[in-house]
């Protein structure tokens, strides 16, 4: 199978890690200097957050329910990476509403933002889960550097030396700038736990009014068993030379607390006292470690 190029460190923030295979210098550029319009939407998370999900959520929303798109055209087309070298192609001379995706840390992401420019979804997850998820991906998205053992890969996510670490910067990097624009924040198990209503605040957020009818379709669609059936949602429709689909899938659980299946206890202990001294403060994110339910 061909080898991909590794991440590499930009030369003039050398902490932030991305993948050349799908980024470059002028990329990135790109999605600083964004010229933002109106209705455009931003849906912002750290990777393994729930990015997908938000992607067929705002789909339907801004489409009143119609699924049409969602079974024929995939979701980074229609929701695609500002980051990426594609986003030129898939967002320039596109109608409103723009619906876009990103991982970028706050001080990569488009300068308009915190003048108050379009709106911004922040999606955040427990950042146990997060890794979880992260390491299993990181086995088989050839575009990403090899996890080594999932201890390697722990030490690497609390150190912040995979792509787009730290998650620390990353979520406090938003949230402290919440108050320069116009963001809803909402999180991974809030939706696990009510989807229906968090596909309301969503649509509140964006100005749309959903009916009933239009409501559930959103809802029954947007179930981790009816999306990891979905070619359009899935990833199987991408090439074996950026994902290893014969050694992992990417909708695999869709579960809250999977961590306590590859943590060990010492190592949860180790994440709690990394994130005890790093989220000092931040008194307003609180998280859900575990729930038994999936969505």
């Amino acid at each position: 199978m061909e080898n991909l190029p590794t991440p590499f460190p930009l030369l003039d923030h050398p902490e932030l890690l991305v993948p050349m295979y799908v980024h470059s210098k002028e990329s990135l550029d790109y999605a600083k200097n964004f010229p933002i319009q109106d209705g455009d939407v931003f849906s912002v998370t750290f990777p393994k957050s729930g990015t997908t999900w938000m992607q067929e959520i705002l789909t339907l929303v801004t489409s009143n329910g119609d699924l049409s798109q969602v079974h024929t055209h995939p979701n980074w087309e229609r929701v695609p990476w500002l980051e990426q070298n594609t986003a030129k192609g898939f967002l320039e001379n596109r109608a409103a509403p723009r619906l876009v995706s990103t991982h970028l840390p706050y001080e990569y992401a488009p300068a308009q933002l915190s003048k108050g420019r379009g709106k911004v979804i922040y999606t955040a997850r427990n950042p146990k889960d997060v890794t979880t998820s992260y390491y299993h991906f990181s086995k088989f998205a050839k575009f990403l550097q090899d996890p080594g053992d999932f201890d390697d890969f722990f030490n690497k996510m609390l150190h912040g030396t995979v792509y787009m670490c730290p998650w620390f910067k990353h979520i406090q990097g938003w949230l402290d700038h919440k108050d320069q624009m116009d963001m809803l924040y909402v999180t991974y198990e809030d939706m696990i736990m009510d989807l229906r209503g968090n596909v309301l605040r969503i649509a509140e957020f964006l100005g749309y009014d959903l009916n009933e009818g239009v409501l559930s379709t959103i809802v029954n669609h947007c179930t981790f068993s009816s999306m990891k059936d979905s070619k359009m949602v899935n990833y199987t429709l991408v090439p074996n030379k950026l994902m290893d689909h014969t050694t992992g899938k990417f909708m695999r659980k869709g579960k809250v607390g999977d961590w306590k299946n590859l943590f060990t206890v010492a190592q949860s202990e180790e994440f709690d006292r990394v994130y005890a001294e790093k989220m000092k403060g931040d008194d307003d994110v609180n998280f859900i470690w575990d729930i038994n339910n999936s969505t």
